[in-house]
């Protein structure tokens, strides 16, 4: 069995961080998909593409794949430098602004 661990990055209807503090182990595809000929369903008779888990840490992801004898991969993230304003969000709407108002 392979798994890849990685941590989720943000999601993009939101400016928050939320929910991307953890590491997830997710299984690899083995199998191909197939379509069903009556319905049209996509399926595969894989299930353990279905399985995802969520450890606090990279360290305690590793220590399962290894306890249980899972080859896996790890992804680590790509940082975002922080933009944070001095004035934040009010700086928009200060009377004392020196450019022009563009928008």
């Amino acid at each position: 069995m392979r798994a890849r661990i990685y941590q989720p990055a943000k999601t993009a209807m939101s400016s928050g961080t939320a929910k991307t503090r953890t590491w997830v182990l997710e299984f690899v595809q083995t199998s191909a998909r197939e379509v069903d000929p009556l319905m049209g369903w996509t399926s595969s008779s894989d299930t353990q593409t279905q399985v995802r888990m969520t450890f606090a840490t990279k360290e305690a992801a590793l220590d399962y794949a290894k306890d249980n004898g899972i080859e896996a991969v790890v992804q680590d993230p790509k940082k975002r430098g922080v933009n944070i304003r001095t004035g934040g969000y009010g700086e928009n709407f200060a009377t004392n602004r020196r450019g022009a108002w563009t928008h």
